[in-house]
């Protein structure tokens, strides 16, 4: 059945970015899209329904597109990190995307962002993964789109459910991702193994909690550390928590954008794996990472795990930390070439 999806209204607009002064569409990233204009990249707002939750997404169009005519153009799903929306990186590469040429849609995960959904912030690996697989449904529908010619890129936690994705949804043509985070081992064993002994523990937590949410409990979340002090947040030893609470609580913090996740999710979370089924995947596959950067070893795990593709590459950003690939212009330039170019080819 063919996809729909509706325009938002500039009302819905407002409302949803009524915090950011600095961007109509509360885009955060440098470089953004302020205004439509003919023979540039342009950017649709639009909603549409996924199992019952209204998801709202940005469809970014190339400068060659034109709604009067029947060109056809290749397409990106851009699925975000966990804890992000639509309008930080995910956002940035899809607009970097548009402007080599393709039309690319970002959306924000059922329960979180700009999308619906109660409780909020609820990130299972089944949901995200049919996210993903639904905004294929809906940009293929949009006008200008080859459906023969899709491709997906996921970043942090959207490039793990992507990889999953990618296993069974031939749709997707091309596959990449951008520092890759395998998100079942993490909250099973801890960033860099360090929670492994305690994960029968915060299991039986997890279960008490569901237990005490079915007796009409408030729902719990773990803790959000965008709302520690500035000092605290700085101070954090790891790159990717450091770097991540600059990032999302500092520099490009958005309001519907945390770090929290509900306490009762580890029951699924700890189950999944994105390496499980890892051979399924036979689309060629593009990996890419920075070289310092302390969750290099997911990407690798995930890389080695591929065995089903002869047509796959780990490209490493020389010196580049996790999150500093989200926004660093010396790395975001490389990338977005890494990503035209493999796109371009395989598409």
């Amino acid at each position: 059945m063919k996809a729909t999806f509706e325009y938002k209204t500039a009302t819905e607009i407002a409302l949803e970015n009524e915090w950011s002064g600095k961007n109509p569409f509360g885009l955060l990233y440098e470089g953004a899209v302020a205004e439509n204009k003919p023979g540039r990249v342009n950017i649709h707002p639009i909603a549409y329904d996924n199992r019952g939750v209204r998801i709202a997404a940005n469809v970014y169009t190339p400068p060659a597109w034109n709604p009067q005519t029947e060109e056809r153009f290749p397409a990106i799903c851009v699925a975000h990190p966990n804890g992000g929306v639509k309008e930080q990186v995910a956002g940035l590469y899809a607009q970097l995307l548009a402007a080599r040429g393709f039309v690319a849609i970002a959306a924000d995960a059922s329960y979180q962002g700009s999308s619906g959904g109660e409780p909020r912030y609820l990130d299972l690996p089944s949901i995200r993964t049919e996210d993903i697989r639904r905004m294929a449904d809906v940009i293929a529908s949009f006008h200008g789109v080859d459906a023969n010619r899709i491709g997906l890129l996921g970043i942090c936690g959207g490039g793990g459910y992507a990889f999953n994705v990618a296993k069974t949804d031939k749709r997707f043509k091309a596959v990449a991702t951008l520092s890759a985070f395998n998100t079942g081992l993490v909250r099973r064993e801890g960033f860099l193994g360090t929670q492994k002994d305690t994960v029968a523990e915060r299991l039986r937590a997890a279960a008490k909690q569901r237990e005490a949410e079915a007796a009409g409990a408030p729902v719990a979340y773990t803790p959000n550390m965008l709302d520690w002090p500035k000092e605290k947040g700085l101070a954090l030893t790891q790159d990717l928590y450091r770097d991540g609470y600059e990032y999302y609580g500092l520099t490009h913090r958005h309001p519907r954008s945390t770090f929290s996740a509900t306490v009762t999710g580890l029951l699924e979370t700890a189950l999944w794996d994105a390496r499980d089924g890892a051979a399924l995947i036979d689309q060629p596959l593009l990996m890419i990472a920075g070289d310092a950067a302390d969750t290099l070893y997911l990407t690798q795990g995930m890389f080695e795990a591929a065995t089903g593709t002869a047509d796959k590459e780990l490209f490493l950003v020389p010196k580049a930390h996790h999150i500093e690939t989200y926004w660093k212009h010396e790395y975001v330039v490389k990338i977005e070439a890494k990503l035209a170019d493999f796109f371009s080819s395989r598409l």
